[in-house]
């Protein structure tokens, strides 16, 4: 937004008579406007207006076409949109009928033929200041709204960082699973990638699915950390991590938060409708949810837990194939099959490494 002193307005002159318009650059000229733009021919005034915005308009009511007020329509976007760009007319017609009309099309103001210079002086000076306030007006309504901009992304940040470090304490409560969550960002982030999504989303499922777990917080160790089969109560209250996760991250204003939630609700849904925590089926799953069930189970599969041993590539491979359909969704499966899996095996850097790779994945998001 410019900074519109009194004098550096850009006035624009329209009127059919070059006498008139001579006399108005002449005044404006000698009271110190120097950003005087002037035209006999109304037919230019919409690419005048293109070229050089101008603060205020002088235009003459009675020219050949188009006349004022065709070009008032022609300005309407202007006239009444956010610049509210001010038109004072120019007129030898001061009936009601004729001021009513120009009022109706937008305009602000009216001065008489022939025109008098102490009122032409005083009634540009007051649309002028006028323009200055509410140009004034919307550079400080833009810079609150970038204020509060960044305070959100501050606050969501803050947020989102106390999130990651409850996520991690969980994480380290098992510690065959330290680099579990930074495998599955990656390879979720590829399936997305491979499905078609852009840049942006990839970018925000990989930042979301390192907390798709943090409702194991609520989870005793005597059933997270169990070595063999869960009994049926066991497994039932196992299966409320989804609930609490999507509890705990509710209510973001955030896309991102929103992505946490969201994955954390639905990563244990299954394709045919038999997985929880609400039976959700076939597209009503999240596309986010569907593909982080797969990046999950091919992580689990592949890496040692305390109730199972890892199990080989190929093996994995095999199985989530016979899943394409029931437990899969078969075009995420498709994805998933067509990219590098030895590389997403591949060690994340360490557990000390998971919590900066989430934080800058976020901060990506963010900016």
């Amino acid at each position: 937004m410019r900074d519109l002193g009194f004098k550096d307005a850009r006035v624009l002159v329209v009127d059919d008579q070059p006498s008139n318009v001579m006399l108005l650059e002449d005044l404006l000229g000698r009271w110190g406007y120097s950003n005087v733009i002037a035209t006999t021919d109304s037919g230019d005034v919409v690419e005048l207006c293109r070229e050089i915005d101008p603060d205020l308009v002088l235009l003459d009511l009675q020219m050949p076409a188009p006349d004022g007020f065709a070009v008032m329509e022609l300005l309407e976007d202007r006239m009444r949109g956010a610049t509210r760009l001010p038109i004072l007319v120019l007129t030898a017609d001061i009936s009601r009928d004729v001021r009513r009309r120009a009022l109706a099309a937008g305009a602000r103001d009216f001065l008489s033929k022939p025109l008098d210079p102490d009122e032409v002086e005083l009634r540009v000076a007051n649309l002028l200041e006028t323009r200055r306030l509410q140009l004034e007006l919307q550079r400080q309504n833009v810079v609150l709204d970038h204020r509060v901009r960044a305070r959100t992304r501050d606050l969501e940040q803050s947020r989102l960082e106390a999130l990651e470090h409850l996520a991690q304490a969980a994480e380290y409560r098992d510690t065959a699973t330290r680099e579990h969550a930074a495998r599955v960002a990656r390879t979720a982030a590829q399936i997305v990638a491979g499905l078609g999504a852009d840049e942006e989303e990839a970018r925000l499922v990989r930042a979301a699915m390192p907390l798709h777990d943090i409702g194991n917080i609520g989870i005793p160790d005597s059933i997270l950390l169990k070595v063999g089969r869960l009994s049926a109560d066991e497994y039932e209250l196992m299966k409320q991590h989804t609930v609490m996760g999507a509890q705990i991250l509710a209510g973001g204003g955030s896309p991102l938060l929103r992505a946490c939630e969201e994955i954390a609700a639905t990563h244990h849904e299954r394709w045919d409708g038999t997985g929880y925590p609400a039976g959700l089926a076939g597209e009503d799953i999240p596309l986010r949810g569907r593909v982080a069930a797969l990046a999950i189970v091919f992580d689990a599969l592949t890496h040692s837990r305390p109730y199972k041993e890892a199990w080989p590539l190929r093996s994995a491979l095999e199985d989530i194939a016979r899943g394409r359909g029931s437990q899969f969704d078969p075009a995420v499966v498709d994805v998933f099959m067509a990219l590098d899996h030895e590389a997403l095996l591949a060690p994340s850097g360490g557990a000390d490494r998971v919590p900066g790779d989430v934080s800058e994945a976020t901060r990506s998001v963010l900016r």
